[in-house]
């Protein structure tokens, strides 16, 4: 029985909380959050997206203030890292030291230096550390990835992606909107599809971003053109600008030589296939959804099952370079190259 620990119990604490539950052969040991009134406080909610809202049940699970103490004392097989930003490094390092296996949450870190670190540690300490990208794998972007790879519809001549919400002001003490602890909506939210679009098509050779900022000074909305060698445009914008009724919206356009593939939460059917001869359709994905799917690849990694390589640690921390050199782009309003 794998014994599993989760630090930092917010909303996506929550999330890796239902997601562990679902997991055979598993069991939350432990939860470490520095809000000693977590029982009560985790009835209040909050989050962007479903998945996280069930009733926390912490019988049996033993509960710490203290990240080290937990460490040393629950005798845990893997951590959730669900913590905000800028405790990734430290907190992973130490439970890799502590021969844990970790999940830590995106973005990897601040920076490409501190993902370095962070590399480091897991393999000195030969301990599995898998970062939390879990667009790669949602059952439609999963199934999406497979068609392009296929080459049945040819190449992709353009491919555009949204991600769109309103500010997450549900974070304690509003970490989320200070970029020094979060790197801001750019490293938060939008780093999901240009994570996204380095799984599709490999690292850009530069990037051109535009952007908007809010009141603090900080980015709140960005748009960004990839630009690779060959002849295709490739594009992403995300924002927290949405007033709240606006909602959530994540969504895709991407036009091949013989197909259309469409994913937008909005529409019904929600994903489907547009092929340049024949009916549209919606192809057959996976169950589940990428929190969960990410949660049992990683217990089947840390189990020593073979599984597929779906994420790496060097393209996380590349994810991270992208989007550093796309908020230096907006900045300098020029583009910025890749090295």
């Amino acid at each position: 029985m794998l014994r599993v620990g989760i630090a930092g119990f917010g909303f996506m604490g929550r999330m890796h909380y239902r997601c562990w539950k679902d997991i055979d052969g598993a069991e939350i040991a432990a939860i470490c959050d520095i809000n000693p009134n977590i029982v009560e406080d985790t009835k209040k909610g909050g989050g962007n997206i479903e998945g996280a809202e069930e009733q926390i049940d912490f019988t049996g699970i033993e509960l710490y203030t203290d990240f080290d103490k937990m460490l040393a004392d629950a005798r845990l097989d893997a951590v959730s890292i669900t913590l905000p930003t800028y405790l990734h490094p430290e907190c992973s390092v130490k439970a890799l030291e502590a021969g844990v296996n970790v999940l830590c949450e995106k973005p990897m870190a601040l920076n490409a230096k501190e993902c370095e670190r962070m590399m480091a540690a897991a393999k000195s300490s030969g301990k599995v550390l898998q970062i939390g990208h879990c667009v790669r794998f949602w059952p439609e972007y999963a199934k999406t990835k497979e068609i392009i790879d296929s080459g049945e519809y040819g190449r992709v001549i353009a491919a555009t992606f949204q991600r769109l919400g309103a500010a997450p002001t549900w974070s304690i003490d509003n970490w989320f909107m200070d970029e020094k602890r979060s790197g801001g909506m750019a490293l938060d939210l939008h780093i999901h599809d240009t994570d996204y679009v380095q799984y599709l098509f490999g690292m850009p050779r530069a990037v051109r971003s535009f952007g908007a900022k809010g009141p603090s000074g900080g980015l709140i909305h960005i748009v960004t053109e990839y630009l690779y060698n060959e002849d295709t445009v490739v594009t992403a914008e995300g924002g927290w600008a949405m007033t709240p009724g606006f909602g959530f919206e994540m969504s895709f356009n991407i036009v091949m030589e013989k197909a259309t593939i469409v994913y937008d939460l909005t529409r019904e059917p929600m994903f489907k296939v547009c092929p340049a001869d024949g009916e549209p359709f919606t192809p057959e994905v996976d169950e589940g959804d990428g929190y969960t799917r990410q949660t049992a690849h990683f217990a089947k990694a840390i189990k020593g099952e073979k599984i597929e390589a779906v994420t790496t640690l060097e393209q996380s921390r590349d994810s991270v370079r992208l989007v550093t050199a796309e908020k230096e782009s907006a900045g300098k309003k020029e583009k910025v190259s890749i090295e």
